[in-house]
């Protein structure tokens, strides 16, 4: 934060206290001491409020509040750059030279030695790592397929899953618009369990281009007839669909990725179109808005964010869902 925004910040914050405080006595004063049978003179619903001070514990009440936001200010961060003067924790404060220390010099840059948010954070990571470290280390030296027959790896992973996936995947992991269901042995880029940790780890960018501009909408409409109809679908009554044009079109255009028998081809992320799942929905005008506009889809990489070992649990998580459902 800059100079001028840390004393506009501070500024504002302890002003604004000030001004409550100096609003709160201003007030006290001009009031009357005594207790009265008079009211205010205004009524509402029939109601009337007496003329009466405000309450002396109810006053007191207001004044803490007031104590404890300039002790919570001179301890935390809150005015602009004063990082406040409680101590950080000891084990990132190693290198501070007193308890009040203004900054310290560690690994990765210059870190405050007083309390923040993210000293907090950090340190609950450091020791929640300590405690389940060893056990994620445990597993991510097993095969996947092995993890995967573990039932407590798979309440860990499930856990995983709910905590960083659901919410596009959804909690069943079956999906949906745009995102693929994990359940069945339909994928993209790949259900080995090697390549499902790949696509967790380094993430996948799918793209459809659009073609509206290379065949047109007479060509756009041909080949939605004629990709449908490689699933079985028929096509809307009253629409002309010339499925041999399409099929030419699809020839020239569209195999180099999904292949001159339409199957897909897992290494680009290209979609099998001979079966019924459908990632933007399978119907006459969902197929044309993906020919005509394109899609894009990102999978982010959770190697960064998750790590290895907890990467690995959560595709030992994702490939068993497929498989029990091979299994039934």
């Amino acid at each position: 934060m800059t100079t001028f925004w840390s004393w506009y910040v501070t500024i504002l914050s302890l002003g604004t206290i000030f001004a409550l405080t100096w609003l709160i006595f201003g007030t006290r004063k001009g009031q009357r001491q005594e207790t009265t049978e008079e009211t205010v003179g205004h009524e509402f619903d029939g109601i009337e409020e007496y003329d009466n001070p405000l309450p002396k514990w109810w006053f007191m009440l207001f004044l803490a509040t007031i104590i404890f936001a300039l002790g919570y200010l001179a301890l935390y961060p809150g005015l602009g750059n004063f990082k406040g003067f409680l101590p950080g924790y000891d084990y990132l404060d190693t290198e501070a030279k007193t308890p009040f220390a203004t900054d310290i010099q560690v690994s990765d840059g210059v870190r405050n030695a007083g309390w923040t948010g993210a000293h907090q954070w950090e340190k609950e990571m450091a020791k929640a790592d300590a405690q389940y470290g060893p056990i994620f280390a445990k597993y991510a030296a097993m095969p996947i397929e092995q993890v995967a027959q573990d039932e407590q790896a798979l309440k860990m992973g499930g856990r995983l899953f709910a905590s960083n996936c659901s919410v596009c995947h959804g909690s069943d992991a079956k999906g949906a618009y745009g995102f693929p269901n994990l359940t069945d042995n339909d994928w993209l880029y790949g259900g080995e369990p090697e390549t499902i940790k790949t696509t967790l780890l380094k993430g996948r960018q799918g793209a459809m281009p659009a073609q509206l501009a290379a065949i047109g909408e007479e060509g756009i409409r041909n080949v939605a007839g004629y990709v449908r109809s490689l699933s079985g679908l028929k096509n809307p009554e009253g629409i002309e669909v010339d499925l041999a044009a399409g099929q030419n079109i699809f020839a020239t255009t569209c195999s180099v990725c999904h292949g001159a028998d339409a199957k897909g081809q897992k290494a680009m992320g290209a979609p099998n179109l001979t079966d019924k799942t459908w990632l933007y929905g399978s119907s006459f005008a969902q197929v044309q808005q993906t020919l005509r506009y394109g899609r894009n889809g990102k999978m982010p990489a959770q190697e960064d964010f998750l790590g290895n070992d907890k990467v690995h649990l959560l595709a030992a998580y994702v490939y068993s869902l497929s498989q029990e459902k091979l299994e039934k």
